[in-house]
């Protein structure tokens, strides 16, 4: 594992219980920073926190419900002096069906939380980042934002929509020292893979010229190193992870 410097850095993550969000906050940690987990889930946020020790805080968080989010902000900088970095990994896969068989609740669901959610803690949080004049901010977008996967309309269309803001929100951020990107991952096997279909699984990894789904690990060094200071030049960025999937 090559050596990331977030040294008393302190990065917000959600959906950080489990999956692609608990990786992440790993690699966090092995790089000196610290972390406070934002997760609907009050009995996985209390097993993370137990396995990633001291440095490792959680705030309890439906990021879908601004008043939530709202909440978690404060509750979050009652016991850390600044957010320097913003993951925003929570996400749902929604259902697999065709477009005009979508349901309508499915379809909103997935849109709030995917995209609203983001922008929600977005909005939030980059107040407190310009008041210091830095930050990191990383959002976890899709390689289905970019391709358009069949079956997944509403998953596919959060995650372009992510990819939207992400470019908007890092211009308008340009000017200060808060920089934001987005990574594209194709298919990574997840507790998400439980919410999709055998039959869609397969079509993923059909797509990848790698011939193998991305693990969270790898997904984990390329947003942590999004979180340094490094990364001072890229902004509005989207970076691959789709194993040759996706090379533009």
């Amino acid at each position: 594992m090559n050596q990331l410097d977030l040294n008393g850095r302190h990065a917000v993550i959600t959906g950080g219980a489990t999956g692609l969000g608990y990786a992440i906050a790993q690699r966090v940690l092995a790089s000196g920073g610290s972390v406070t987990l934002w997760d609907r889930d009050e009995a996985a946020l209390a097993r993370a926190c137990g396995e990633l020790g001291a440095k490792a805080r959680s705030v309890q968080v439906d990021v879908g419900d601004h008043a939530s989010v709202v909440a978690a902000v404060k509750k979050t900088l009652e016991n850390t002096k600044t957010i320097d970095a913003l993951v925003n990994s929570a996400g749902v896969a929604g259902a697999n069906a065709k477009t005009w068989d979508y349901d309508l609740e499915e379809w909103h669901k997935v849109i709030q939380v995917n995209l609203n959610g983001l922008f929600y803690c977005c909005r939030e949080i980059v107040p407190h980042m310009r008041a210091s004049n830095y930050g990191r901010i990383v959002n976890i977008a899709s390689v289905a934002g970019k391709d358009g996967n069949p079956n997944a309309s509403a998953y596919s269309a959060s995650k372009a929509a992510v990819i939207g803001l992400t470019k908007s929100l890092g211009k308008e951020l340009a000017d200060t020292g808060i920089r934001v990107n987005c990574v594209t991952p194709a298919a990574v096997k997840t507790a998400i893979f439980d919410q999709i279909s055998a039959e869609h699984i397969q079509f993923m990894l059909s797509k990848i010229p790698m011939g193998r789904f991305g693990t969270p690990q790898e997904i984990a060094s390329m947003v942590s190193w999004l979180c340094t200071e490094d990364c001072s030049f890229s902004t509005g960025a989207v970076f691959d992870l789709s194993g040759g999937r996706s090379t533009y």
